[in-house]
């Protein structure tokens, strides 16, 4: 079965092998990793965290840092250590010698302890119609606390200072290097991929408490579920995927990011311009409409209840409430 799969890892990469090499050969290109899906996992057995790769949604994990110990098991670390750390990940996975099957992992948020996390308000045109806005001349940025991210399958707590927590299902841009002052046409060279984000949000602390300030209503502990996965950018056509949200089975968010006000490259060209962009930054592109808060009546996230988030082509994230 290893041999199955390894074999099919090199095509799906475009690998073009010799009749009797084993080793790759020049056609292996960088532009080749970066088709595929990056995961931050522990075994379920136990163990530390590892980050790990997979060339399909739901399919089994290649041992990136677990192969090589001079790759590290972070996804934020391994960006940072630039391009030439590409090559070893690219030749683990298209090797195939160290597979676990998905079913064994506990997939882990796939970006942890960025630098910053960053959000973007009223940037899809269902969301500002559900609330009787005109559309932002300008984004609209604030902050999530990046402690406050937790993985695809963890719990989302209610804390008792609040009883107005509310749904947000966003696409998530992840940074694959240090950028100042970019321009929109170089921005592609910046990304390295999209995951899914919820961008939970105690209501009554975004609008009435804290002074109408945004951050402690957005960044209470376990309000930023991600993942399952972060895809590489050449998977991804950003500006035409279909992003939905579930509570409890019942469909409630159902858009598409073709519904962006302000498209994905002018967001990172412009917030680059007042504060340096760091491998690993994670900026959490807006919402669609069908938030809780907004409802008729209002409806708002209760103990018990299970939260599905979807983005085509990335995956779903499901988050139980408690």
């Amino acid at each position: 079965m290893t041999s199955i799969i390894r074999n099919e890892s090199r095509k799906l990469l475009g690998v073009v092998l010799s009749k009797n090499a084993p080793t790759l050969v020049k056609n292996f290109s960088v532009s080749s990793a970066r088709r595929m899906r990056f995961v931050q996992y522990r075994l379920k057995k136990g163990g530390p965290q590892q980050l790990g790769a997979q060339i399909s949604s739901n399919g089994d994990i290649f041992d990136i840092s677990g192969v090589d110990h001079s790759i590290p098991n972070s996804l934020v670390k391994f960006l940072a250590n630039g391009n030439g750390i590409y090559e070893k990940a690219k030749r683990i996975v298209a090797d195939g010698k160290s597979i676990t099957p998905l079913d064994d992992v506990d997939l882990l948020p796939p970006i942890t302890k960025p630098d910053k996390v960053v959000c973007v308000g009223l940037n899809y045109s269902g969301h500002c119609e559900e609330q009787n806005i005109p559309r932002p001349k300008e984004p609209m940025f604030f902050s999530k606390f990046s402690s406050v991210i937790v993985g695809p399958n963890d719990d989302v707590q209610i804390p008792p200072i609040t009883n107005s927590v509310d749904w947000e299902v966003e696409l998530a841009v992840v940074i694959g290097r240090k950028g100042k002052a970019i321009s929109q046409h170089e921005v592609k060279d910046y990304i390295f991929g999209y995951t899914v984000a919820q961008d939970i949000s105690a209501r009554d602390w975004q609008k009435s408490r804290n002074n109408g300030q945004f951050l402690l209503g957005k960044s209470m502990d376990t309000f930023c579920p991600l993942g399952p996965a972060v895809v590489t950018k050449n998977k991804v056509d950003p500006n035409n995927l279909s992003i939905k949200s579930w509570v409890n089975g019942a469909l409630k968010q159902n858009g598409n990011t073709s519904e962006l006000i302000f498209k994905i490259d002018f967001l990172v060209s412009y917030l680059s311009q007042i504060v340096t962009l760091y491998p690993g930054d994670v900026i959490l592109t807006g919402t669609p409409a069908g938030v809780g808060m907004h409802r008729s009546p209002p409806e708002f996230l209760k103990k018990g209840d299970v939260l599905e988030s979807e983005i085509e082509g990335i995956g779903r994230l499901r988050n139980v409430v408690v």
